[in-house]
């Protein structure tokens, strides 16, 4: 009889470690803010801008009141407008056992982009398992100022974010690119929309 086969490795927990978890937890994150007219605007334009054009999107958010409100305010005007939909708005915890489930609902859609109210910690371990166990693309994801945080790529993993993108509150752009955010200072005021 022929030895059984060795145990396949297990599949690392895509949890951010605890101990990085408990540094950031504590306050050492900024909080989500409320909600600014320069935000939302950037961020309508940063989607309308975008090629090829984004017509369906997914929203997700953290359930603090400022991630609610934001989320809420985006997809009323982004409804707003025709030939735009939003397919659907998952919510979840800040801290979760596992984030499988929330994570599922958000890329079980196909839509054009994602766009996401919510706060670094409980972002960064949604990523790091959207990554892990679904087909979302952080390229197609777009966030608000509270992700504007350049400590959230080394917390979620360089590869976790690669691609996304979002608006801070005073209307300007941030990229995440190879670990690293950058952030775009927003247009002069003659030149907003």
């Amino acid at each position: 009889m022929a030895p059984a086969p060795p145990p396949s490795p297990a599949t690392p927990s895509p949890l951010v470690p605890h101990d990085a978890a408990s540094t950031y937890g504590d306050g050492a994150l900024p909080s989500p803010t409320p909600l600014t007219d320069a935000e939302l605007t950037a961020l309508l334009v940063l989607l309308t801008a975008a090629r090829p054009r984004i017509g369906t999107v997914v929203v997700g958010h953290s359930r603090d009141a400022a991630s609610r409100a934001s989320a809420a305010a985006f997809v009323a005007a982004w409804s707003a407008a025709e030939e735009r939909t939003v397919l659907a708005t998952v919510d979840w915890p800040e801290t979760a056992a596992s984030w499988l489930r929330p994570a599922n609902r958000f890329a079980a859609w196909e839509p054009d982009a994602w766009v996401v109210a919510a706060a670094p910690l409980g972002w960064a371990q949604m990523s790091r398992r959207l990554r892990q166990d679904t087909t979302w693309d952080p390229a197609r994801t777009y966030g608000f100022a509270a992700l504007g945080d350049s400590r959230l790529p080394a917390l979620a993993g360089a590869a976790a974010l690669q691609g996304m993108r979002g608006v801070t509150a005073d209307g300007g752009v941030w990229t995440i690119d190879r670990g690293w955010l950058v952030r775009h200072l927003p247009p002069p005021a003659s030149d907003a929309p």
